[in-house]
């Protein structure tokens, strides 16, 4: 049996046989030991194996030496003639096994040097391809052309095969996919197999120290410029700490970008080469990879971790945090993936460690939110019983919350939420938790709003008529419930809250209307189309008169933002005024219009009514005077302010 590794030597047996072959040996002679023993004058098998080598491998590695030829020196083997390199690849790889052969049984021969001296020459052609190939073919190389030719999953799971493969026998070949590629993508791959050719041939062959080196340079430079142009920098905690808001927080901004491109194609195109340049050797690829990937990974991860510790806190800066923390969770899969060797873990440590520092950040602002909202202590009421600011700021701040809902139940985990006990079971309407997704942070959103609700109605206690204060809880709640609406929030509270709400809602505004407008109601007649004395009619018409004024000069600075609401409560009490007035005006207005002065007593026409009550909620008029409901002509419709 020929001795393993051997079989590119076997232009050394020969080319025919023949039994009658008169120099075959006898089985006599092949039993005496002495038919294996060289004569000292005839030279050894492994010498005649290096020197057959040698006189192969001479021509062509010299042909290349770039310190005999201006030729080899301003000329590239690889893009000259790709038949030849892989013919040069191949010598450099029999000369080594050669060398190898030869040096187990004589490791100080002549024939050794020379052969080692044509390997540094064929090394440093080799070096010389590398780095030119690396150098050269930059665009073709870059992360994000390298990330569309192949997923990091395909080549990851192959060991000494990929969809690259290179054949001894063959060129450089591009596996048929299946499918068609571009031919930038044909190219990359082309220029990859030339690099796999040329690494495991350096490798196998005792540079690997070499290789490494200049691959590691080139790569290592890539991925730093390119974290660089993503305006992702180092930074130090202090630097941090004494940045204002707003640069850190256009910091942050450039950081979210930077990692979806880093993830998805800087550090993933990067892991996709190296994977397959150094597919031979697992312990090799693990450490270049690592070595070119690890500073720039560990600037990218750290910055969340320094904004996190180091930001001064409040409420208004946990959206950042949280975007932050989302993209680094969405992204996951991926950082584990790509950074997947045991030298790496330190970068997924790095990145676990953001996640936990952004998630204490973001805790603490959202408890600083809640103790903000709990001790608002302001007595300012609204003019027209609005919209207060504090329902606004807050539900605009727990709506945005509400947007980041699946990440705040993580975060949050650790936090429980009020018990669903310590919630009103008139005010609390969620789903049970077999029903709702994610009850815990139903609850706990559930429970600012209630507090939200509660500063309110404490805020309707200052103002000084009953009526006013329940239209201020009707705006502010009608305000809440929109907002529910309009948000995740829906799905958070579900529609049983909702319509909790909204019955919550229509008692208060029938509150308004029977504080507000009862004594209007009141001063008509039950019934309007009775036979009455002259006299009689006068004195409800008088009586109305006077109601409706003061009703109406007080509620006519009130406010319903809101255009449902301001719809119904017009409807609504209009319904209770306008029929049984205008019953009462069309039987008994002929018997006041014959008598002087009627104006006086009829001050109001049905249609009247109409205008003055449909003007209402949307304001005071700048031009209208306290005393406009009596100045204004009898069918006159008042102007409005919205």
């Amino acid at each position: 049996m020929p001795r393993k590794g051997m079989r590119t030597l076997n232009w050394f047996s020969p080319k025919h046989s023949s039994t009658s072959d008169t120099n075959t040996p006898s089985t006599s002679q092949l039993s005496s030991p002495s038919r294996f023993a060289f004569s000292p004058s005839r030279p050894s098998f492994s010498e005649a194996v290096i020197d057959r080598t040698v006189e192969i491998a001479e021509p062509i590695i010299t042909k290349w030496d770039p310190n005999t030829t201006t030729f080899a020196k301003v000329t590239s083997l690889f893009y000259e003639n790709r038949k030849e390199a892989k013919d040069f690849i191949k010598c450099v790889n029999n000369l080594h096994k050669a060398m190898h052969f030869h040096a187990s049984e004589n490791s100080r021969s002549d024939k050794l040097i020379r052969a080692q001296s044509l390997m540094q020459i064929a090394m440093k052609r080799l070096e010389k391809e590398f780095y030119q190939i690396l150098s050269i073919n930059r665009a073709h190389l870059d992360p994000e052309s390298i990330s569309t030719v192949s997923s990091r999953t395909s080549i990851s799971t192959r060991s000494s095969t990929s969809e690259f493969e290179v054949d001894q026998d063959d060129d450089a070949r591009v596996v048929d996919a299946g499918e068609s590629i571009s031919e930038v993508e044909d190219f990359s791959n082309v220029i990859m197999a030339d690099l796999r050719l040329i690494a495991e041939c350096m490798i196998s062959s005792g540079y690997t120290k070499e290789c490494l080196k200049i691959y590691k340079v080139i790569r290592k430079s890539i991925i730093d410029e390119a974290v660089y142009r993503l305006a992702v920098e180092k930074l130090s905690s202090s630097q941090v700490h004494k940045m204002h808001w707003e640069v850190v927080d256009l910091k942050i901004k450039d950081w979210l970008h930077a990692l979806g491109i880093a993830m998805k194609t800087l550090f993933n195109g990067e892991r996709i080469l190296c994977d397959h340049v150094f597919a031979s050797n697992d312990s090799i690829r693990e450490m270049c990879f690592t070595e070119i990937s690890k500073d720039a990974a560990m600037v990218l991860f750290t910055f969340p971790e320094i904004v996190a510790k180091n930001s001064k806190k409040s409420p208004e800066k946990v959206f950042r945090l949280l975007d932050m923390y989302t993209s680094i969770a969405e992204h996951w899969q991926e950082i584990e993936l790509i950074f997947s060797f045991d030298s790496e873990s330190v970068i997924r440590s790095q990145a676990l460690t953001s996640l936990v520092k952004l998630g204490e950040s973001i805790r603490t602002g959202l408890t600083e939110f809640e103790t903000a909202l709990q001790k608002d202590s302001s007595k300012a009421t609204v003019a027209g019983g609005g919209i207060h600011h504090l329902t606004v700021e807050a539900m605009n701040y727990i709506t945005l919350l509400a947007d980041y809902s699946n990440v705040l139940s993580d975060i949050l985990v650790e936090s429980p939420p009020p018990a669903k006990g310590s919630l009103p079971e008139s005010y609390f309407g969620i789903a049970d938790a077999d029903e709702s997704p994610a009850p815990a942070i139903s609850l706990r959103f559930a429970w600012l709003i209630l507090i939200l609700l509660c500063k309110l109605d404490g805020k309707a206690k200052h103002y000084k008529g009953a009526s006013l204060a329940y239209l201020f809880l009707a705006n502010n709640l009608r305000y809440v419930v929109v907002k529910v609406r309009s948000s995740n929030l829906k799905y958070l509270l579900g529609e049983n809250w909702i319509s909790k709400q909204e019955g919550k809602i229509k008692k208060f505004a029938l509150n308004y209307e029977r504080l507000g407008w009862s004594h209007v109601i009141e001063s008509l007649p039950r019934e309007p189309n009775a036979t009455m004395a002259p006299q009689q009619v006068k004195e409800i018409f008088k009586r109305f008169n006077l109601s409706f004024e003061q009703a109406h000069r007080k509620q006519s600075v009130c406010v319903v933002p809101n255009s449902k609401l301001r719809n119904d409560l017009n409807v609504s009490i209009a319904r209770k005024i306008l029929p049984v007035y205008r019953e009462f005006y069309n039987k008994h207005r002929n018997v006041i219009v014959k008598e002087r002065h009627s104006s006086h007593v009829i001050r109001f026409s049905p249609e009247d009514l109409g205008h003055y009550l449909s003007d209402l909620f949307f304001g005071p008029v700048e031009s209208r005077s306290s005393s406009s409901v009596q100045s204004s002509p009898s069918h006159t419709k008042p102007s409005r302010l919205r």
